[in-house]
């Protein structure tokens, strides 16, 4: 017989009639203990399962703000203001070090978001990365804001777009719905951004980047002086005939980092027609074809400075290809210091390191202190060299 797949199907264990079960009953009940089978496999399941084990009734009590206050002997009120940092509570600098001892014996933490409501603050810091996920650039300037932020019990809470207007967008709105107590903004190559009206609810400080009439302070690289460093770093070497493997020629940094070799060396005397000047792309494809075309010229430089690490590397295959040693025949400087490439090119690459770290750190530490509305426009960070063994002297020199 056929049924609808669809309809319920019930059925016993034994298809016979009502007399087969009688029967069946009967013959069971004579069967000695030892033999006779289970009465029904759900009973048997369930008499099979393990016993629960009961769990203890209550979780180890989490002390209180009143336990420490007890500890230490002082009132609830003195432990907050101490835990809060309250400015002008009066309280001794003793009775103070009694409570901070208190805390760290009783492995006190304090209830965050009561804490949050009492101080109308979040303690946490919004950072937005517009185009920074997965470069060096990133992790460097979250470390250092990072680091700040910890240092003055804040979280710092992260959100990523993609170069994107309505990305960049979403990104700070999420992180005002978040109610973040401040903002601070990055961007990968430094550039003009264009921000919504509402990032300036929080006090908000950009990094690696900068807004039209400077509306928000902004912690740049002083890429001009880097510029002057790398240049520093050839003259003191001895080198006077030197080429530029420059980056994108619009860049910002490109155009800083070119004014600030230049001045160096029209300071130190070098002529114009000693210092070449080639622009690429910021790409390991574009210094090895510009490395390449400018050692094959008559009067060959004993000193390349590339626009980045990366022009660097392609610069260093060109000079292989050659039949060239480094730095025996030419020196190599490059500029960034993306440490996992620079250290570990060989030789190891001299260079002039941004201060993505200090950036992030400075700016957070801005916001902290309370100034960021008496801040500049533009605030400038040293980009230094970081010396290691692409550098030395021309071979005419030695």
């Amino acid at each position: 017989m056929s049924r609808d797949r669809h309809t319920p199907v019930t059925f016993d264990a034994h298809e016979g009639g009502t007399e087969d079960v009688a029967k069946q009953k009967n013959a069971d009940a004579a069967l000695p203990a030892a033999v006779a089978p289970v009465p029904n496999q759900r009973d048997a399941a369930r008499s099979s399962r393990p016993t629960k084990k009961r769990l203890p009734s209550a979780l180890p009590r989490r002390p209180t703000m009143a336990d420490v206050a007890k500890h230490a002997g002082v009132s609830s009120t003195t432990v907050s203001f101490v835990i809060n940092d309250r400015p002008g509570s009066g309280i001794p600098p003793e009775t103070r070090d009694r409570v901070l001892a208190a805390v760290e014996a009783l492995a006190f933490r304090p209830n965050q978001q009561a804490r949050s409501l009492a101080l109308r603050r979040t303690q946490t810091v919004g950072f937005v990365g517009d185009g920074v996920a997965g470069t060096p650039f990133a992790g460097r300037a979250i470390s250092g804001a990072h680091d700040a932020a910890r240092h003055h019990g804040s979280l710092l809470l992260i959100a990523t777009s993609a170069k994107e207007p309505k990305q960049v967008r979403h990104a700070i709105d999420e992180l005002l719905e978040r109610q973040v107590d401040s903002m601070v903004f990055a961007a990968v190559g430094t550039r003009r951004v264009n921000l919504p009206e509402e990032i300036g609810r929080v006090p908000t400080v950009l990094i690696n980047c900068y807004s039209e009439g400077d509306r928000f302070p902004s912690v740049l690289p002083d890429e001009e002086t880097g510029g002057r460093s790398a240049a520093r770093l050839l003259l003191d070497a001895g080198h006077r005939r030197v080429a530029y493997l420059a980056g994108l020629p619009g860049s910002w940094a490109t155009r800083r980092r070119l004014k600030g070799f230049r001045t160096e060396l029209h300071a130190a005397g070098v002529p114009d027609e000693d210092v070449s000047v080639l622009f690429g792309d910021f790409h390991s494809e574009t210094g090895y074809e510009l490395a390449r075309k400018i050692l094959t010229t008559r009067n060959v430089p004993t000193a390349l400075f590339c626009g980045n690490d990366r022009m660097a590397l392609g610069a260093y295959f060109a000079v292989l290809e050659q039949g060239l040693s480094i730095p025996r025949d030419v020196s190599v400087v490059g500029y960034d210091d993306q440490e996992e490439l620079a250290a570990g090119m060989y030789p190891a690459l001299t260079t002039i390191g941004l201060p993505d770290y200090e950036m992030g750190r400075l700016a957070v530490e801005h916001i902290f202190a309370g100034d960021v509305g008496a801040m500049p426009g533009r605030s400038y960070v040293a980009c230094t060299p970081v010396l290691r063994e692409s550098l030395g002297p021309p071979r005419d020199a030695s």
